[in-house]
């Protein structure tokens, strides 16, 4: 099999998953089944394949996120492209085929995965990716198209014979959906893609000379920033924001399918979650501390505090730190609309979870009043926060793990656990982490405003501008 280059999609916030997931950490970077979230299992799931280092694709606010599991697994990536903004994928799939052809073009195959699916036979995944090469290796853009286990109305459909699609059909309804499923000639649509990136560029530039021309100048006007590659903002605001599928495979007359039969899901929704995991004998799916009584066909997860439920059926209820989400299974569609009521009332909620990745390590609120706040903080080994001074609020930390090297105007000290220092009000300072383990600490802040806009950075080694 020749030399795949592998476009992982990181993008989307997986607004069905709430509250587990969240704008600033969506599901593709948590954990729903052992110890690796579902962007670490597709990169590992590669290792299996002829495969070159994936080019990423993700949001520039997911970038810290994406470096910190690919270190956890210890896997490298090769570009890392980072979206100014979301366009779907047809436009994120075209800056990758741009870039491939620039950087290397006789490596032309790309295979395009989101990065968060489930596929839980990869030998059978393995298969389907060497038949969909031959036929990409012939000028085809091939999708792969999921076999059905069930009348599924959640997803799109392709009708086919053998390779060949002769139609894509929307979500259709349950009858539809049972006619579908007894045909015999209909797969779900995964969104995963296999072409050569020139083949993509020629219908492109045949079906959507738009995109092509503002993703080109999006390029040209782009930077490198340290491990990162940024497309132009403005010129890529100008592409229109399609689908794969609709911009280009419902139109184009190369489309090719390769059936996948692999235990896939894209894990959209909590049922999902609940067909993923081992039910007990009375059907629930527990995960954390949960304590399930005359309770039957449940899911149930709690990231903190003890979760218990008495007499109840057919429920999803999940709790984290600052929100529990308690609807039917039957409802578990609708959980996007609720995050978009959340939305519209500004709930802090729907961005964050309490605890906030950073790309030196985390915080985590641990109480807030008037003027006041107390925030968990950990800083892994090796990192530093910025060299930054606030005009509204001072600080005190006290050391509870680990060592901190702390720098006050002048100051350099070393402070150790049980040890504690004062930061007032206006003063430059750099909080860093010498030591071979995470370094955690309490911080109290007091203040007239204690937003994470209050910071004025002098030396950043991430490159910020804002956040902490």
């Amino acid at each position: 099999m020749p030399l795949l280059t592998p476009v992982l999609l990181c993008g989307g916030s997986g607004a069905r998953l709430w509250p587990l997931s969240r704008e600033q950490y969506p599901k593709q970077f948590i954990a729903f089944d052992g110890p690796n979230s579902l962007f670490q299992k597709t990169l590992l799931r590669l290792q299996g394949l002829d495969c070159a280092p994936a080019m990423l694709i993700c949001h520039e606010d997911h970038r810290f996120l994406v470096l910190e599991q690919l270190r956890l697994i210890q896997v490298s990536s090769g570009d890392l492209l980072l979206e100014p903004e979301s366009r779907n994928t047809a436009p994120a799939l075209t800056l990758a085929a741009l870039r491939q052809q620039a950087q290397n073009p006789v490596q032309d195959l790309l295979l395009v995965l989101p990065s968060d699916h489930v596929i839980q036979n990869t030998e059978a995944f393995y298969a389907a990716v060497a038949q969909a090469v031959t036929l990409a290796e012939g000028g085809r853009i091939v999708t792969f198209g999921i076999v059905p286990d069930r009348p599924e109305t959640g997803y799109g459909y392709i009708q086919a014979e053998g390779h060949q699609i002769t139609a894509f059909i929307e979500k259709p309804p349950l009858e539809q959906a049972e006619a579908f499923l007894r045909s015999g000639n209909m797969l779900w649509n995964s969104g995963m893609f296999l072409c050569r990136a020139s083949v993509w560029l020629a219908e492109v530039e045949r079906l959507q000379p738009g995109m092509l021309q503002a993703c080109r100048a999006a390029l040209a006007e782009g930077m490198q920033d340290q491990l990162f590659f940024r497309p132009a903002r403005e010129a890529f605001s100008q592409t229109p924001a399609l689908s794969i599928d609709y911009a280009l495979m419902e139109q184009t007359e190369l489309g090719s399918v390769v059936p996948l039969d692999a235990g896939w899901s894209d894990l959209g929704s909590w049922c999902a979650v609940h067909s993923l995991r081992q039910p007990d004998a009375r059907g629930n799916t527990c995960q954390g501390a949960v304590v399930a009584v005359n309770s039957h066909n449940n899911t149930l997860e709690s990231t903190g505090r003890l979760l218990a439920v008495v007499g109840v059926d057919d429920l999803i209820v999940v709790e984290t730190a600052d929100a529990v989400l308690v609807t039917r299974h039957s409802c578990d569609q609708a959980v996007r609309e609720l995050v978009n009521t959340l939305r519209s009332q500004q709930r802090p909620e729907v961005e964050h979870h309490r605890k906030v990745s950073r790309p030196w390590g985390a915080y985590e609120t641990v109480d807030q009043g008037p003027q006041f706040q107390v925030k968990r903080i950990t800083v892994q080994p090796g990192q530093a926060l910025s060299l930054q001074m606030h005009h509204h609020r001072s600080e005190h930390w006290v050391v509870v793990r680990g060592t901190a090297r702390v720098t006050r105007d002048e100051e350099v000290l070393i402070l150790s656990e049980n040890q504690s220092i004062d930061i007032p009000l206006g003063t430059v300072h750099r909080l860093e982490n010498p030591g071979s383990i995470p370094l955690e600490l309490i911080e109290i802040q007091s203040g007239s405003y204690l937003g994470e806009d209050d910071i004025v950075r002098y030396a950043d080694r991430y490159q910020r501008h804002t956040g902490g």
